[in-house]
């Protein structure tokens, strides 16, 4: 692994907390801002990642939607707290190909790609009723055949401008190394704890 390269090492990071993190290893806040310049934090999981970024997947008319298609940057943070690390990630976020979108909503569970079409994410719900009835409504029209993906669900990669992996030390004396891009490459820098 290359000091300069930030996702080798991630990779490495998430292939121990794999192994070793009791709770979903693959879950993430992620960070978004509103139109009122509030910020606003929420728990996804991480459904790939390469050298063009971290892609979650999400409907596109929830609140975490509306936000970063309106103001399309992010901040992502892993925290794998038995073993102690973190890794923050911020940069600007771009909307996953129709394709990538396709094969992905392809790979998931039937009652899964029901559940995209049946919510209504983040808007207000009068009943878990309302919800069930949804459900059955979208079970039924999708009883046979595949499922298509809803137009308005897809991915959204963050494409880093900033990766910092943090790893706890005695006494807080922690261990911070930041890569910041600079161009095609990558700066890394350490920082005080």
């Amino acid at each position: 692994m290359s000091v300069q390269d930030p996702f080798a090492r991630f990779g490495d990071w998430l292939a121990e907390a794999e192994r070793d993190e009791p709770n979903d290893p693959a879950a993430m806040s992620v960070a978004s801002v509103g139109p009122d310049g509030r910020p606003s934090l929420r728990m996804v999981l991480l459904r790939g990642y390469d050298t063009r970024g971290f892609v979650f997947y999400t409907n596109f008319e929830s609140r975490k939607g509306r936000e970063i298609l309106a103001h399309p940057f992010a901040a992502l943070c892993f925290h794998w707290k038995s073993l102690q690390r973190q890794v923050r990630i911020e940069g600007p976020v771009e909307v996953v190909s129709e394709e990538e979108a396709d094969a992905y909503f392809a790979t998931r569970p039937r009652d899964s790609q029901i559940g995209a079409w049946a919510s209504d994410q983040s808007r207000p719900l009068a009943s878990r009723f309302e919800l069930e009835t949804r459900v059955a409504k979208f079970a039924a029209k999708f009883a046979i055949g595949s499922i298509p993906r809803p137009p308005h669900w897809s991915g959204m990669r963050v494409i880093p401008e900033r990766i910092e992996f943090w790893k706890s030390g005695m006494f807080r004396l922690h261990d911070r190394l930041l890569y910041e891009r600079k161009g095609e490459g990558w700066e890394t820098h350490k920082l005080f704890p």
